[in-house]
């Protein structure tokens, strides 16, 4: 009995997230209300605040299940396996797939940024920060391995992932791809050329990896 109502009640939080996603990638945090996605959801705005008790964490939990920060988390792991070369290319394709999935809430979160207020800003970017605190200890490991050069870490997280960002806003919310279309896969191919170049201990090369 106990497994079941644990059962429902995740089924619940899961039917919550989703429809939140939904509404926020439509209407925006600002315009998308818990009674909205609770009618939505099918279920009372009561049950809503029991699983998320204020509209914050509800978004909170949006921004932490549907993102490229729980795959990143198992990603990273299995990139021990790898060359520092396929890794950053891996990382960087799932990076933009992510993007463009969740391409929606994205474009609406850029036009209605300077007006959230502070606490909403607070917790999009300390998940922002966490993105680049996952890939910055990719970093430090592939250093204590001798695999790159010594560099700030952190720094290093924000550059890599802030060029495929700079693509993807450039291709997928500005539309330059309706004038002059860069291929995902060569712009991946050069990015990482460029970084590795800048990052790895050329005594070591760049085939090396974790394992």
């Amino acid at each position: 009995m106990r497994q079941t109502e644990e059962s429902c009640s995740t089924s619940t939080r899961e039917k919550i997230l989703e429809t939140a996603l939904k509404l926020f990638s439509t209407r925006g945090y600002l315009g998308a209300t818990t009674r909205e996605i609770a009618k939505e959801a099918g279920i009372a705005e009561v049950t809503l605040f029991r699983h998320f008790p204020s509209k914050e964490l509800l978004f909170e939990a949006m921004l932490t299940t549907h993102s490229f920060l729980p795959e990143l988390k198992v990603l990273l792991p299995e990139m021990k396996e790898l060359s520092y070369e396929q890794a950053l290319r891996t990382i960087a394709s799932r990076f933009l797939d992510a993007l463009s999935e969740r391409r929606d809430i994205i474009k609406v979160m850029q036009a209605e940024m300077q007006r959230y207020p502070e606490k909403i800003l607070a917790i999009y970017h300390t998940f922002i920060d966490e993105v680049f605190r996952e890939m910055a200890s990719y970093f430090r490991g592939m250093q204590k391995m001798g695999v790159l050069r010594q560099f700030d870490p952190d720094f290093g997280a924000r550059a890599f992932m802030g060029m495929f960002f700079a693509y993807f806003n450039a291709e997928e919310i500005l539309l330059r791809k309706k004038y002059r279309h860069v291929d995902k896969d060569a712009t991946i191919r050069e990015y990482v050329d460029i970084f590795i170049a800048g990052t790895i201990n050329k005594q070591a090369g760049a085939g090396g990896g974790l394992s």
